[in-house]
């Protein structure tokens, strides 16, 4: 809620919160993904990546559920700058190149990667209608693809050619001046806000068990977080150990996956706003994404390079692709003066779906293959699609 002299005051535009917002999901995407797009110059370890990305989830799984209240005190952009700083630091940590410093690294970039969808959300729901909601949080959501697909065509280069330090080192600047960014435009969307009453844990756990559609949302992005992730971090090690593909290779077919990811963010929400049928859209991406992993982790190899990278730009699509659907879903069936609450409380359980597939994949990876990894993942999201078929179904909003 706002004060009374926004009745006089014109409303903030739109487009600069939507492009700062934006770009703090790349940078975070960029910070993330950085040491599974190096590891092979690195020579960082399955089991070490999956620390690193467990490490982050540990952290943003709280960050993300209790950060709703900090949200309404400090301001969307405020947390915005604080997350760009968690990122200097967790790059910096990186850079040091030992284990220790690599989990450091993960706990430090929790705190950037939690609360920004719900800071995010939370700022862009006062500045868009809710027949524009889907799309325009779709954009938003091409962060991911924006910050991924820099970082697996340009990272994989500088690690070559410059060391990973420099890797690390590129990624802390752009968060530097993601912080100037952020806090110019700050006081054009500060306003003077009233924050609601703070909520204790089982009222923030009632935003979502409340509604049985909320509900079967937060079950869904379990298995769905955890394909995104495990495509993201892990991709690259597939393709050079079990696609036949040379580093740059994977990380060309890498990029092409996030391209097909920043295709489909901006697509599938294009779609949803159309036929205002966003829980079918999201069952439709479901299927695809079991399907492209299945084909990739059993037969990947006989693919040959052109269709290796038509898979990986499909399974990006899908697999890339469903977050702003989702997102904007979550704002529509929320309370809207608890948004930013409740998108963080619905990401918990997405959340927990990040945090326990590095996990699953290591232990997977050592009593079968990384094939098998991905195979297994594809039936987990077999079973999300299916609870999205059978949980509810799509209301005007």
């Amino acid at each position: 809620m706002v004060d009374a002299n926004a009745a006089v005051r014109p409303a903030p535009p739109l487009l600069p919160a939507l492009g700062a917002m934006t770009s703090l999901q790349a940078l975070v995407a960029l910070a993330l993904f950085a040491p599974g797009v190096v590891a092979p110059r690195a020579q960082i370890e399955v089991w070490q990546l999956s620390m690193f990305s467990c490490a982050v989830f540990a952290v943003g799984i709280p960050a993300s559920f209790w950060g709703g209240g900090f949200i309404a005190r400090l301001g969307s952009l405020r947390i915005a700058s604080l997350c760009a700083a968690a990122i200097v630091v967790s790059m910096a940590l990186a850079s040091l190149g030992s284990t220790v410093a690599l989990l450091a690294a993960g706990l430090c970039l929790g705190l950037a990667f939690g609360p920004e969808t719900p800071a995010s959300a939370a700022l862009l729901s006062r500045l868009v209608t809710a027949e524009r909601r889907a799309f325009v949080f779709s954009v938003r959501q091409t962060g991911n693809q924006i910050g991924a697909v820099c970082g697996s065509l340009v990272l994989p280069a500088i690690a070559v050619s410059l060391g990973p330090t420099w890797c690390y080192a590129a990624v802390g600047a752009c968060a530097l001046l993601g912080i100037l960014l952020f806090e110019r435009l700050r006081p054009t969307y500060a306003g003077k806000v009233l924050p609601p009453s703070e909520l204790g844990l089982r009222a923030r756990l009632a935003l979502v068990t409340a509604d049985r559609r909320i509900a079967v949302l937060a079950l869904a992005s379990m298995p769905f977080s955890a394909m995104q992730v495990s495509l993201n971090t892990l991709f690259v090690t597939l393709g050079t150990r079990e696609l036949g593909l040379s580093h740059i290779e994977a990380g060309i077919a890498l990029a092409c996956a996030q391209a097909g990811g920043l295709v489909g963010r901006l697509g599938w929400g294009y779609v949803a706003m159309q036929l205002d049928a966003s829980r079918m859209v999201l069952v439709v991406i479901g299927l695809g994404m079991a399907f492209c992993a299945a084909l990739l982790g059993l037969d990947g190899a006989s693919l040959g390079r052109t269709g290796q990278l038509a898979i990986a730009a499909l399974f990006g699509l899908t697999a890339s692709g469903w977050n702003g659907v989702f997102v904007a879903e979550i704002a529509r069936l929320a309370p809207q003066d608890r948004i930013g609450e409740t998108t963080g409380a619905v990401l918990t359980a997405s959340y927990a779906g990040l945090l326990a597939a590095p996990a699953l994949l290591s232990i997977l990876d050592r009593v079968a293959s990384l094939g098998a990894a991905f195979s297994a993942l594809a039936c987990l999201a077999l079973c999300g699609t299916s609870a999205l078929i059978w949980g509810g179904h799509d209301k005007a909003g």
